[in-house]
């Protein structure tokens, strides 16, 4: 069992050709391209990934594409959370199956479970699975804030071995390191909190800003970690306008937008998402020649 999901997680996300299918051709060049480009793993069908409008058979597509494109090279995470506990455990066990190194669980949205709720889920997917399982915080997205002390009781688990905390508090991290085992590892869920976490303890980022500037995260992760926090620090504050600009609307909406200019073809969003605005393309073009990205 993987026990290290390395420092630099892409949350990858899901091309679309014209038809608004999905383009398997063009994800399996996408997840070469970000291994390639500082990427220790990739999360398959994520939020960034637009999960909540791919059918179970697409998702299953997309891991196996991924798999046989980059496995062994990166780590390859499955995004097999949902609300539905029994259908988590069933797209969790096809994933394995499939050869993926981990899955991602996101916590219940819209039924808004108590914390024991949030445990036994999360207890029912992890022990229907041999794979190491990142839990995801997110309660901006989900309703629901999955607390510390449940994680303390979740890292009991054997095979639940992460977080991506993106609950927008430093407070809660903090707290989170203080509390948690040695050998479970922190990851922020945003990348404008990387470097702060970082000096709280966390091991990585689960990142959107990664799909264009990876090798700079990696770098910014590696200085801190060497004790060069003044370097880590500027990397932070050069790479801050790019992390902003990926949320200058609903993620994954900027980032498809950046890749289409950059030239990788990521099609537009599904609905209910939209494709960006011609105004926030020109703010996501200033952004890319700021950081001399085009």
């Amino acid at each position: 069992m993987v026990n290290d999901f390395g420092r630099v997680i892409t949350a990858m996300i899901t091309p679309f050709n014209k038809n608004m299918e999905v383009d398997y051709s063009v994800a399996g060049k996408l997840a070469r391209y970000l291994t390639q480009s500082g990427s220790d793993g990739l999360v398959v069908c994520g939020t960034t990934g637009e999960s909540p409008t791919l059918t179970k058979e697409e998702k299953l597509e997309l891991f196996r594409v991924v798999v046989e494109e980059v496995g062994g090279k990166a780590v390859v995470i499955a995004g097999t959370g949902s609300n539905n506990t029994t259908e988590s455990i069933e797209l969790t066990q096809a994933a394995e199956k499939l050869g993926v190194d981990g899955v991602m669980l996101v916590c219940p949205y819209y039924n808004k479970p108590s914390q024991e709720g949030l445990y036994r889920h999360f207890e029912a997917i992890a022990e229907s699975t041999h794979l190491p399982v990142m839990l995801y915080n997110v309660p901006g997205r989900t309703g629901i804030n999955l607390l510390p002390a449940t994680v303390l009781k979740l890292a009991e688990i054997p095979n639940i071995i992460a977080i991506k905390e993106a609950a927008g508090s430093i407070d809660q991290v903090s707290e989170l390191c203080s509390v948690l085992p040695d050998g479970f590892s922190v990851y922020s869920g945003d990348d404008s909190y990387t470097l702060p976490m970082l000096a709280l303890g966390a091991k990585g980022v689960v990142s959107v800003a990664a799909h264009i500037v990876g090798e700079k995260i990696q770098q910014m992760i590696d200085s801190f970690n060497i004790g060069n926090t003044t370097l880590a620090t500027q990397i932070h504050l050069d790479l801050l306008p790019v992390f902003k600009g990926m949320f200058i609307c609903t993620n994954p909406v900027p980032v498809k937008a950046a890749m289409n200019i950059l030239g990788h073809g990521a099609g537009i969003p599904r609905l209910p998402l939209v494709e960006a605005t011609s105004d926030e393309k020109d703010i996501l073009k200033d952004v890319l020649t700021q950081a001399n990205l085009i």
